[in-house]
């Protein structure tokens, strides 16, 4: 798959950071409770955008470069 990186560096930092505390608050905070398991899984889908450098959703709204955070 081709495709032009739409997330800056310092916003790919705070794209794994931030998929990371919600991959905790949903599993250890919300443990067990289904909307947990959601918050998890958008936080994992927040993290790999971080570290794959590139956001779907970004990318449909018309942001061609990675700036700056």
């Amino acid at each position: 798959m081709i495709y032009r990186k739409n997330v800056g560096g310092k916003e790919q930092l705070v794209r794994i950071a931030a998929g990371a505390a919600m991959v905790a608050c949903g599993l250890i905070g919300l443990a067990g409770n289904p909307v947990g398991y959601l918050i998890a899984a958008v936080g994992v889908v927040t993290g790999l955008t971080g570290i794959v450098g590139y956001c779907p959703a970004c990318a449909m709204a018309g942001r061609k470069s990675g700036g700056a955070a």
